[in-house]
């Protein structure tokens, strides 16, 4: 070998095992940063309606089950058989149970832990499709300052869980391209997927298929990938198999028909909204990076017919216009977006700080960054007003103030440290929302729950069921209550009153008051709501 070539390979293997250890060090950094954001006041607050209160009654169930009874394979919500998804995400909480006991924290760590993980995993997404490093370091830093990502990875749902799966499996889509045996990978992502979200994975599915259709598709002839996808979904087949074996056409209609392939083309519950709601949602809630997007969207098209575009193109295109077409909307269906939204974004900041800069920057930029800055602004001042000021939100708003206030000036200047002071702001704005009591602004919505779950479970009625007057079923109340608590209209109440031996209502008392009922005993009250049934000595 000559002396140069010797020499070069050596040169070459130390700048291989510096990109590795930086690399690691990058990893490890945002991993660090991320279960900080995703795990502080985890369990300072109640949980939610809906999908919180269900996954969390579904995983007590399961935890609570005699040993043998198969309840972690037919999952029951309220004694009942549970359809709606597949319990991988249950069991997960089931397990937290066992090692911590049931309360807000253990519910919500599984999911806040597999969220706090897809940020690292951006990071290798976009070292696998960028050139520069500090393309992907931008992505991944504007991921974890995202706040529906922290907000709805931090609550006991299935989607931070689903992201991080969907992220596993594109991370071995790109990587299979060169070596076949990432394909096990994509199998084995896609299963994850299935096996927490349901049938509706697929459609997940399909960002993959229609990437490797446009980049790659030598691969989709591969019996190597083929394989690995049958691997992958063999544990999916087999839960179903399971559920369709022990419950026949009851599953079929509603956990397949109903909770799955019923949500593509009509709305269930009552979630309908027009095509473009997911772009208003995005316009709602991903500022300040927002800002970025029109010069991110001109670079992607630009570069559409390079590999790192098309993958960016596809992962948004497809699954926007994918959820658009769904009957049943709801804000988290958006989640699997915005990871594709921070590589474009990253990407575009890259592009920035790397080109020579011969003036300020868009003024486009420096207007939003001042927009921003006056309405944090004046919420800080709203809310540092009235009898009671809210210090919370008052400190919020003022650091996001302060963020927007020095990014502006910094960018008009031409200076590029402003991205340093957008990131550490952001990320600064975030910790204290989540330190605070407001990052579940829902709870707000309705009475809180908390007490007068205490209060039904103090006076302990000799009663599963109990009838509420609220107009909205609460699962987080059946959860903490231990009841099923049905909502009724007044005329039902009145039936129920009169032809039911010994109904429990909780109502509050303009319901009380309207129903005109006889022989009441009041059980218990808490919040302004009052626990009632018959009076067996008026009677």
């Amino acid at each position: 070998m000559q002396e140069g070539s010797f020499i070069w390979s050596h040169l070459e293997k130390q700048h291989r095992a510096v990109d590795k250890w930086v690399d690691w060090v990058c990893l490890i950094g945002l991993l660090l940063a991320a279960v900080l954001l995703f795990s502080i006041n985890l369990g300072g607050l109640p949980l939610r309606d809906w999908d919180e209160g269900t996954v969390a009654h579904v995983a007590r169930e399961i935890w609570s089950a005699p040993s043998g009874s198969m309840h972690w394979l037919y999952p029951t919500l309220g004694g009942k058989p549970y359809h709606n998804k597949p319990p991988l995400m249950h069991l997960l909480i089931a397990w937290t149970y066992s090692l911590g006991g049931v309360n807000e924290w253990t519910t919500r760590l599984p999911g806040a832990i597999l969220t706090a993980f897809s940020v690292p995993l951006l990071y290798c997404i976009g070292r696998e499709i960028f050139r520069q490093r500090w393309a992907a370091i931008y992505s991944a830093l504007i991921y974890l300052t995202m706040l529906p990502v922290v907000r709805h990875g931090r609550l006991a749902m299935l989607d931070g869980a689903v992201v991080s799966f969907l992220m596993v499996m594109m991370l071995c889509v790109l990587r299979s391209r060169r070596d076949l045996r990432y394909c096990l990978g994509i199998g084995i992502g896609f299963g994850l997927i299935c096996l927490t979200q349901g049938l509706l994975g697929g459609l997940l599915g399909a960002i993959a298929i229609v990437f490797l259709f446009w980049d790659t598709p030598r691969l989709l002839t591969s019996y190597y990938f083929w394989t690995a996808i049958l691997i992958g979904s063999l544990p999916v087949a087999c839960w179903y198999s399971a559920q369709l074996w022990h419950y026949g056409y009851t599953f079929a209609q509603v956990g397949l028909f109903n909770q799955s392939l019923n949500r593509i083309g009509a709305a269930v519950e009552g979630d309908a909204e027009p095509p473009w709601y997911y772009i208003i949602e995005l316009l709602k809630w991903t500022w300040p990076w927002l800002i970025f997007l029109p010069q991110a969207a001109r670079l992607i098209w630009e570069n559409r017919n390079l590999s790192w575009a098309k993958f960016i193109l596809v992962w948004s295109g497809v699954f926007l216009l994918i959820i658009s077409l769904l009957g049943t909307k709801l804000p988290w269906y958006v989640f699997p977006i915005y990871p594709s939204l921070a590589l474009a974004l990253g990407a575009q900041l890259a592009e920035t700080e790397n080109s020579p800069l011969l003036s300020s920057y868009p003024r486009s930029w420096v207007t939003g960054f001042s927009i921003l800055a006056v309405v944090a602004s004046a919420s800080s001042i709203y809310f540092s007003g009235g009898t009671t000021p809210k210090t919370d939100l008052q400190l919020i708003f003022a650091a996001v103030a302060v963020t927007m206030t020095l990014a502006a000036i910094l960018a008009e200047r031409g200076d590029g440290q402003f991205l340093k002071i957008l990131f550490w702001g952001s990320y600064i704005s975030l910790v204290l929302l989540m330190k605070s009591n407001y990052w579940v602004w829902e709870l707000w919505q309705a009475y809180p729950v908390k007490p007068v779950a205490a209060m039904i479970a103090q006076v302990n009625p000799s009663v599963e069921q109990i009838y509420t007057s609220f107009p909205r079923h609460r699962p987080s109340l059946d959860f903490y209550s231990d009841r099923t608590i049905i909502p009724a209209s007044v005329g039902e109440l009145q039936y129920y009153w009169h032809y039911n031996g010994q109904p429990y209502f909780l109502l509050n008392a303009s319901t009380l008051k309207e129903l005109k009922l006889e022989s009441i005993k009041k059980v218990g009250e808490a919040e302004g709501w009052m626990l009632i049934t018959k009076d067996a000595g008026r009677l």
